[in-house]
């Protein structure tokens, strides 16, 4: 049967997506930090964006970079007041928002997660982040009890989406398990800069380490790959920004600058996938019967 040229260009025209990116700077008021990221949503909007990313714990400024129980008070359920907010924006919008918030499951338990509220406003999922740093400025297991809803992935309206966390991005694992359950595009909301100290080479090896470690998850798995950083300077820690897109190839579409305020938007060809998957086709060759070793913390 022949394919009419009008129905190549549904095809076409389908498989083209695109995504947007708040990069934005926090401020002592959650309340502001909202309206904000709000209306960078909502600027991804008009801008064409049909799937939105906001940075890791948007809401209020980085506060594991110390120990403090008065922090605890910043948390909030899910549902709360802050998915509210997004879903009714979603919801105008008719855009999928993906936000990172400090969850309060119950008391003396409180996750780090992400939530995915749907085109149509309604919450459609959450990700719990897994992988929790317990470094200098970085004391997010003081706060943080890791994941247990493993690493789904998110049938969306217009793709179908998986969510990781900061953290979670040094780790091919996490990359793998979400691309397994079917993921065309990976969200990262992050939150990473330097600290104090570092020489300048160190830091911008560090920078490049983590460009370079989630884009090989994007050539590895043939997916697209997303990270929304802050930026700004927050006590001791500078954030680089550097929020940016990859596509299967491991090729960057677009990122922002290193030390503004800035709406990312990056089309998104979701064919790419089948035709990088054909001619590297890693997926298939995987030795699944070899690798029980991976559940070792360590092979002595």
């Amino acid at each position: 049967m022949k394919t009419s040229r009008n129905s190549r260009a549904t095809r076409n025209q389908s498989s083209q997506l695109t995504i947007g990116l708040v990069q934005m700077s926090a401020g002592e008021s959650p309340k502001v930090n909202l309206a904000k990221a709000v209306a960078g949503i909502e600027s991804a909007a008009r801008k064409g964006a049909r799937i939105v990313c906001l940075q890791e714990l948007f809401r209020s400024r980085y506060f594991p970079q110390k120990e403090d129980t008065k922090k605890f008070s910043l948390a909030e359920t899910i549902p709360g007041p802050t998915t509210e907010a997004l879903s009714e924006v979603s919801r105008a919008r008719e855009v999928v928002v993906i936000a990172s918030i400090f969850e309060r499951r119950s008391a003396g338990i409180y996750h780090n997660t992400a939530v995915v509220i749907d085109a149509d406003g309604s919450l459609l999922g959450k990700y719990r982040k897994m992988h929790i740093p317990d470094d200098p400025g970085y004391y997010e297991k003081f706060y943080f009890t890791p994941g247990d809803l493993g690493f789904p992935s998110f049938q969306t309206r217009y793709a179908k989406i998986g969510v990781l966390v900061c953290w979670d991005q040094w780790f091919p694992e996490a990359a793998r398990l979400a691309s397994l359950a079917g993921a065309k595009i990976l969200f990262y909301p992050t939150a990473i800069g330097w600290i104090p100290g570092e020489s300048r080479s160190a830091a911008e090896a560090q920078r490049k380490a983590w460009e370079l470690v989630q884009r090989s998850h994007a050539v590895a798995n043939g997916i697209f790959v997303a990270a929304p950083n802050r930026v700004g300077r927050e006590g001791k820690l500078k954030f680089w920004g550097g929020s940016f897109v990859a596509d299967p190839m491991g090729r960057i579409v677009a990122q922002a600058g290193p030390a503004r305020e800035e709406v990312l938007i990056a089309r998104c060809d979701l064919d790419r996938i089948d035709e990088t998957r054909q001619n590297w086709p890693f997926l298939r060759d995987r030795r699944i019967d070899a690798y029980d070793g991976l559940k070792a913390r360590f092979l002595e």
